[in-house]
């Protein structure tokens, strides 16, 4: 599946910001405001943030600390992220990384995220676990996911999902698969008190708390590390 993933994100990695934007009207950057808010961000604050992707999540952490690091397993997105960087003149380091084997020491950064990354992993609870390694005591692990909504909006969710986003990721992207995969595995993917039973099955974390986004369209998950 890794593999698969990989070679999904770097066909569609130029087209992926702009994606982002028309496939969640820009909802997106709402809920990467609120996963820097619930952080509680301080300049000193050394972040790992991996599944970066092109590197929104790290530049928008970045308004708030001064040490951010950005790690992804797709080199096509780290070379998109590293040219926005560029642009920005932005001080936030890129580099590859293996979410669930990571080549840093223990008790290396005061918090570490993930966002729309963890459902693509082989294993969530041992990249859980990783996150909540490389940080220090009481220091905050974030995920941020999409969910699965309920009631009304479910249904027009999964009308949306299902015929209108794969059919705009081949206009847009020229590749309807990752947008055919995406709202497949967002709908497999544990959610809400699931999750945060995996959370909790890693035994890493004194605390873990759910933030329901839009509808339950997506979630933050905060763990404190013990």
């Amino acid at each position: 599946m890794s593999e698969q993933v990989r070679e999904m994100f770097t066909d569609i990695s130029e087209k992926y910001d702009l994606l982002n934007d028309i496939l969640s009207l820009g909802i997106h950057r709402f809920w990467r405001k609120k996963v820097v808010k619930l952080l509680d961000l301080q300049r000193e604050s050394k972040i790992l943030d991996l599944a970066t992707g092109t590197g929104d999540l790290a530049f928008e952490m970045e308004k708030h600390s001064d040490n951010i690091v950005g790690t992804d397993f797709c080199e096509g997105m780290l070379d998109v992220a590293r040219m926005k960087a560029k642009v920005r003149k932005s001080n936030v380091q890129f580099g590859f990384a293996d979410a669930m084997n990571l080549e840093f020491s223990d008790n290396s950064f005061d918090a570490t995220t993930i966002s729309f990354g963890i459902r693509n992993v082989d294993n969530p609870a041992k990249c859980l676990s990783e996150m909540a390694r490389v940080i220090k005591s009481g220091g905050k692990v974030c995920v941020l996911e999409f969910g699965q909504p309920h009631g009304i909006f479910s249904w027009f969710y999964k009308t949306y999902s299902r015929y209108i986003m794969p059919k705009l990721g081949k206009i847009f992207a020229g590749n309807a698969s990752p947008y055919t995969y995406l709202p497949q595995t967002a709908a497999k993917f544990p959610c809400g008190d699931k999750f945060i039973e995996i959370m909790r099955s890693t035994n890493a974390f004194s605390s873990s708390k759910a933030y329901k986004l839009t509808f339950g369209i997506a979630y933050i998950y905060i763990g404190v590390v013990k």
